[in-house]
């Protein structure tokens, strides 16, 4: 899962074919889904879920997923189930609080052409 990515969230909502690939790569495809509130390319392969709306940057469900956490996919219906329970998503939710815009102090150039953002303690 990759969050704060969203338009929201991450500057110029980068797309995912960086992490698709790494997946691809590790012969992952048939096995891994990749979740993201952010955006892809049609470079893309495998099980990935985009555009999860609400994001995580303005407090959606996508926010509250921990390590662990069972996540059904149910392709045909297009839904998406975090297996915790209403109570406990409530919880964590509660406990969140919406990302500040990103200002210029939080990008700076990695490689020539390219910007990252510091996550502060975000993934």
């Amino acid at each position: 899962m990759i969050r704060y990515e969203g338009p929201q969230g991450g500057p110029g909502m980068r797309e995912m074919l960086a992490p698709t690939a790494a997946i691809v790569g590790m012969n992952l495809a048939d096995s891994v889904a990749l979740i993201t509130d952010g955006r892809f390319s049609g470079g893309t392969r495998g099980c990935c879920i985009g555009h999860i709306a609400p994001e995580a940057a303005v407090c959606g469900p996508i926010a509250a997923v921990r390590d662990g956490d069972m996540i059904e996919i149910d392709l045909p219906r297009r839904k998406l189930n975090l297996k915790v329970s209403a109570k406990e998503l409530s919880s964590r939710l509660r406990r969140i609080k919406p990302a500040r815009p990103a200002s210029k102090s939080d990008i700076w150039p990695a490689t020539p052409g390219w910007s990252a953002r510091r996550t502060k303690g975000r993934y």
